[in-house]
């Protein structure tokens, strides 16, 4: 059995919990009752269970057995795990009703699905409730709001290896997930092989190393410079993970962004823009200017031409392999961030133009859109893409995706079509998560708590248009797996609470609770992963001439200690009460959560003269 280790967020997790009912699942499941039951960890389980559904249990068998439940096939044990395969309506396919009790646990669910989540709950709560050799009696009914519960991976930007990536499906599985958005082209690198245009991946998978963040300071590949980094993954690879993660309960949605962000296409065969001019797969250098409001301009064309046959003979080839590779509904296309300035210019496209009656770009982008929905839709599959698929016309049967806001989704439910919720404000995990002195800068944030917010039906809309919603990790300042999982978690726990629980049920206190004891599984799994939930939210503004900052954090019954006269450690400084003045001079300021008298989180050092920068209207 597991031992458990008593860690500074197990010790949190009991203070929180005395004289009290609460479990530490996520997502929270529908009902949850404790019962006096107690299932004592001293012996052998035998499985009753069909053999179809005994191969779903031996994926987790060795992480059962960590947590006390050795599965045996002695039919003299004395407990057991009865797994039952009944319809019932309100579960669907992916619910289940999971009993502890004295001698045995039992798992009803109507589908595979349902399985395999049930056991992922069951490994949550004995690993919740094994400190004491036994698991406390329950009684839980779980189904999901959504049916489309997704985390998206870009592996384009920096490439990801067929067993990372099954690590990251293996994590999400952990928290009921059930499609994996998989974003396989870009600029920067072509991922997927398809036969029929085998320059893809062998020109178009691979860039010139640089290091470092990716814009002005990544140099364009010199001349002769012979491009090494990337990869690609073959169609045995793709149907590997494909078979893994449907094993997982999770449906691969493949991405190959067109007409946009095809430079590494493009690289492969340039013949497809409209300049026809040799290109290179970007190594994360600047060719992007961008203006605000989300006005840009390609300073070198990544755009595929809409106005040549070869393009759609080109896409029809893609699509026709991608679909006989992933058995899912969905093929996404991308669809985002389509430079229309090289068209515009383009004599041979705006002859195009004239002739099919196309008033301006954004049509002519929507003639792409409708052309490639019907390439996708005679392979047997339905089309998505980002929200500009919807400029100009959006196409029959056509899903969106939507991340500039909820404005996109909103739009295309109210026109009849299906729509899931990715929104920027609350579901791109690649945003800073915490204060900027501790974490890499980028162009945004979004805390851990603002996440939580999510809601995936906007008011006033159809639910029955909202597939449900999905988070995205985009990959620029993401080169490894471990990074990956430190940007994904703990918010990605947050949108599979929004796109799973029930929204009555939903609650901040109940939920970072429960957080703060999955930070102790990630410990003991070795996975680091975000704790800035824990860090001090600083606020700085002028009162009069004064420079004033006010903190506050989210920890319940915790406390905020600081100094600000570059004096450490924090501990014996002050307890935040309201907010302070900043005196002039040369100093930091100095700020640390505490809870139970325990430093939790990183200690914040700010130098005033940057606090000065962060200064904000006073709300």
């Amino acid at each position: 059995m597991k031992g458990h280790i008593i860690t500074l967020n197990l010790v949190l997790f009991l203070f929180f919990t005395l004289n009290a009912q609460r479990h530490n699942i996520i997502p929270a499941p529908v009902s949850f009752v404790q019962t006096d039951a107690v299932f004592l960890l001293d012996g052998p389980l035998m499985l009753n269970a069909s053999p179809e559904i005994k191969e779903t249990v031996g994926l987790m068998r060795q992480k059962l057995a960590a947590n006390g439940l050795y599965i045996s096939d002695d039919q003299k044990a004395k407990k057991s795990l009865n797994i039952e395969m009944v319809k019932k309506e309100a579960l669907g396919s992916e619910g289940y009703q999971l009993k502890v009790d004295n001698k045995s646990i039992t798992i009803i669910a109507s589908e595979s699905g349902g399985v395999f989540n049930g056991l992922q709950t069951l490994l949550q709560i004995t690993s919740g409730s094994t400190v004491g050799g036994n698991i406390q009696g329950c009684e839980i009914t779980d189904y999901p709001r959504f049916k489309w519960r997704g985390l998206m991976l870009d592996v384009s930007r920096h490439f990801f290896t067929v067993d990372e990536v099954k690590q990251y499906i293996d994590k999400m599985s952990e928290y009921k997930f059930n499609t994996f958005h998989w974003h396989l082209t870009d600029d920067e690198g072509w991922r997927v092989e398809i036969k029929s245009l085998p320059k893809l991946t062998e020109v178009g998978a691979w860039r010139v190393e640089r290091a470092g963040k990716f814009g002005e300071d990544r140099a364009f590949p010199l001349p002769g410079e012979k491009p090494t980094y990337g990869g690609f993954y073959t169609q045995e690879q793709i149907k590997d993970v494909v078979a893994y993660a449907a094993a997982r309960n999770i449906t691969i949605v493949p991405e190959v962004d067109v007409p946009g962000h095809s430079m590494a296409a493009l690289a492969a065969y340039p013949e497809l823009s409209t300049k026809k001019e040799p290109k290179f797969v970007n190594p994360g250098s600047k060719f992007a200017e961008w203006y605000g409001n989300g006005k840009f301009e390609m300073l070198i064309e990544n755009t595929l031409n809409p106005a040549d046959e070869k393009v759609y003979e080109f896409m029809d080839k893609v699509m026709g392999e991608l679909a006989m590779l992933f058995p899912g509904k969905y093929i996404h296309m991308g669809g985002d961030e389509s430079y229309k300035g090289f068209w515009e210019k383009s004599k041979d496209v705006q002859a195009f133009m004239k002739k099919n009656n196309i008033k301006d770009a954004h049509e002519l982008q929507s003639y792409f859109v409708k052309r490639v929905e019907k390439i996708v839709s005679s392979k047997g599959k339905t089309l998505i893409g980002w929200d500009e698929i919807l400029e100009g016309g959006l196409a029959d049967g056509a899903a969106v995706m939507s991340w500039r806001g909820l404005k996109g989704g909103i739009e295309a439910a109210k026109m009849g079509h299906d729509v899931v919720m990715s929104p920027t404000t609350y579901a791109y995990i690649d945003y800073t998560q915490g204060d900027p002195s501790v974490e890499n800068p980028i162009y945004a944030s979004l805390s851990l708590e603002k996440t939580y917010e999510f809601e995936p039906v906007p008011d006033g809309i159809d639910a029955k248009y909202i597939l449900g919603g999905q988070a995205n990790l985009w990959s620029e300042m993401v080169p490894s797996l471990p990074f990956a999982f430190y940007m994904t978690y703990p918010r990605a726990m947050a949108i599979s609470e929004a796109v799973w629980s029930q929204k009555k049920d939903r609650d901040w206190n109940s939920f970072v609770r429960r957080v703060m004891f999955h930070f102790d599984e990630f410990d003991e799994d070795n996975i680091a992963i975000s704790k800035a939930v824990y860090e001090p939210i600083i606020t700085v503004y002028k009162e009069d001439l004064n420079l004033m900052v006010k903190l506050e954090n989210n920890i319940p019954d915790s406390e905020i200690r600081y100094t600000i006269d570059n004096t450490y450690p924090v501990y014996f400084g002050n307890t935040y009460s309201a907010p302070f003045k900043v005196p002039e001079g040369l100093l930091s300021l100095r700020t640390q959560t505490f809870l139970n008298g325990k430093a939790i989180g990183r200690s914040l050092i700010i130098p005033r003269s940057e606090l000065v920068k962060r200064v904000v209207a006073k709300k």
